[in-house]
């Protein structure tokens, strides 16, 4: 409830504002209002920041605000009741639920279409074996972090139940980091930015995740099909801003200014502890921005198990790409 009064406290503000400050001046009309949610706060995020930073969403016609909700559930209340337009984020137990629930939720685009990141274990872990009867932490039950953790033990062969794998609800991944560090768990997904910092103080790092080569819609953006039928042209604004910053993060002429926002939005204390995540979000995107049908059956395949409204659910349903394919019939990308 308390992450949602915050959404809802930061929208209202921001609208509010609008409301009492001056008209623009030189007869410009005003740029219509966005809010973008994210769950992840790490550098698979960082195409957000900088976008906001860069004013990247301003020269694209979008007055956006960012909002971090740390909780899938209320990103999808938020799109659900008509506080927010979009979020960013993976599919996972929130979004696949929502959609399974009757939300006309959509993948408009996807942004990293693969596992990625890294599973960091304290040093008497040295193989996925050795996780058995360990505490491994999560960010929520069902959520990215739950989610690509899943992913990798099923692709290790581990099962928590008949392993005896102690799964903790800790917190957002500074927080899973600290925990490791403390000795409060034995292993977390983390993203690269967080599993760098604690390689460095001599932690293992047990996996790149990415070089697994398991499919998941591991990044998407996420609106309701009414919304996007009502307003493509704000849809449509909002995926040129993110091909846009795709292209303007892989320039080594804009390090620095990446760099800078991922600082700032992941409160990190140096330059240098944002460099392994920049590095991988040069890699990380894909700037064919179409959402991942493989990825999404994979979830649907894991979520399912569990949930017969799941395995109901078809990929078609969950995909709208018509402005992905506009934009790559005009060359885009």
């Amino acid at each position: 409830m308390r992450f949602r009064i915050t959404v809802l406290a930061a929208v209202l503000t921001w609208y509010g504002s609008a409301l009492f400050c001056p008209h623009p001046v030189n007869g410009a009309s005003a740029l219509p209002k966005v809010v973008f949610t994210f769950g992840g706060l790490n550098e698979r995020s960082g195409v957000l920041f900088v976008a906001k930073d860069a004013g990247i969403f301003q020269k694209h016609g979008l007055d956006a605000q960012v909002v971090n909700v740390r909780s899938g559930p209320v990103g999808m209340s938020a799109l659900a009741s008509g506080e927010t337009q979009f979020h960013v984020g993976s599919a996972t137990g929130a979004s696949i639920g929502a959609m399974a629930g009757g939300l006309d939720l959509v993948f408009i685009a996807g942004l990293i279409n693969k596992l990625d990141g890294t599973f960091v274990v304290t040093p008497n872990v040295r193989t996925p074996a050795d996780l058995k009867g360990k505490r491994v932490g999560l960010q929520s039950i069902g959520g990215g972090v739950w989610m690509f953790t899943m992913l990798a033990f099923e692709h290790w062969g581990l099962n928590p139940e008949r392993d005896n794998i102690q799964l903790r609800v800790i917190g957002d991944q500074s927080v899973l980091a600290q925990a490791i560090a403390s000795g409060i768990i034995d292993g977390a997904y983390l993203g690269y930015t967080f599993g760098a910092q604690m390689e460095r103080q001599g932690f293992r790092v047990l996996a790149d995740l990415a070089k697994i080569g398991v499919p998941y819609q591991g990044l998407g953006v996420m609106a309701r099909r009414s919304f996007v039928d009502r307003s493509p042209d704000i849809a449509e604004r909002a995926l040129r801003a993110a091909v846009e910053t795709i292209v303007f993060i892989n320039k080594p002429d804009n390090k620095t200014a990446v760099t800078r926002s991922l600082v700032k939005a992941l409160r990190l204390q140096k330059m240098e502890d944002a460099e392994a995540g920049y590095e991988m979000m040069k890699v990380l995107y894909d700037r064919r921005i179409y959402p991942n049908v493989d990825g999404l059956r994979n979830v649907i395949r894991l979520l399912g198990k569990t949930s017969e409204q799941v395995r109901r659910l078809k990929v078609e349903d969950m995909i709208d790409d018509r402005i992905a394919r506009k934009l790559e019939k005009e060359g885009l990308f």
